[in-house]
């Protein structure tokens, strides 16, 4: 059951109080922003090696945020035509600990009994998932992101996650190290399923919580003006994805909204990936990552 003060959510970059740096740690290129479009601060984090710049909570890897909420949001926008790479070090039931990594350097989803790393494909704002008549290749789809990548808000289940990939049982999330080159807003943590898109009126009138699903907190919400919709402008990535039977082996974004539950699975099956000249090019700074002397001391 989750401790009380993280109900309904946690606000991670508030509580944390992370613009203090008291309580999470900062390394290489990282700098406060105000964003025109967000209307608020933004943390930039970028460097020519992924794992040169990065923003850390908790400061040091003797702690743990202790976060028991299932669900985290990142809110965050990869940097356009650059790499980027995301660490989260989850606890089992069981006293293990799982390194959950995603990244648009990955050309293939990786599982070891202790780490899961899931490639993560980049959508232009224009031609997005659901627009299969193009029928891109999965191979034009990994790699850097592309120039008008837009605002993501990220819902990764971590219950399901190591549920279906290691057959263990979650039990907290100990740290996060977010790694160049991304634009972030916020983390958030929760045992509920917000949708981005829905309105708090709209959320009363659809009886939303009846099925478990309600509107974003405001203090986490991006803006959307008047007369605009929320998915015309940003994205929302649920993973894994509602309604799969088959666990994805890559993160990206579905077509329906993530209230809905009545998708095809087999849409977003990945495709076989042919690995180009570029991909392969990239194996250099994914070694840098994934090399053991990268991991044997994460923080």
């Amino acid at each position: 059951v989750p401790a009380a003060w993280q109900r309904p959510y946690l606000n991670v970059f508030k509580h944390f109080r992370v613009e203090e740096w008291k309580r999470s740690a900062r390394e290489g290129d990282v700098a406060t922003l105000t964003d025109a479009r967000l209307k608020g601060t933004v943390y930039r984090i970028r460097g020519s090696i992924p794992t040169s710049s990065y923003l850390q909570l908790p400061r040091t890897g003797t702690q743990s945020l202790g976060l028991v909420g299932r669900y985290l949001y990142l809110l965050f926008r990869p940097m356009p035509r650059k790499h980027f790479v995301v660490h989260l070090d989850v606890a089992t039931e069981e006293n293990q600990v799982v390194r959950i990594s995603f990244s648009n350097l990955f050309t293939e989803f990786k599982s070891t009994a202790t780490w899961l790393q899931f490639p993560f494909v980049c959508r232009a704002a224009k031609g997005l998932a659901c627009d299969r008549a193009a029928r891109t290749s999965r191979r034009d789809l990994v790699g850097a992101a592309p120039a008008d990548v837009r605002w993501t808000c990220l819902m990764l289940d971590l219950r399901s996650i190591l549920s279906l990939y290691l057959n263990r049982r979650y039990s907290h999330l100990k740290s996060v190290k977010l790694c160049s080159n991304l634009l972030v807003k916020n983390l958030c943590t929760s045992d509920l399923v917000f949708d981005p898109g829905v309105t708090f009126s709209e959320a009363r009138q659809a009886d939303l919580a009846c099925r478990g699903v309600a509107p974003m907190p405001r203090e986490m919400a991006f803006p959307v003006p008047k007369g605009e919709k929320w998915h015309d402008l940003y994205d929302y990535i649920r993973f894994p994805s509602e309604g799969s039977k088959l666990p994805y082996n890559s993160i990206q974004k579905s077509c329906p909204s993530p209230a809905a539950v009545s998708e095809d699975p087999d849409s977003q099956l990945p495709q076989p990936v042919t690995l180009t000249k570029a991909v392969r090019d990239r194996l250099s700074l994914i070694h840098q990552i994934t090399s053991p002397k990268a991991v044997s001391a994460p923080w």
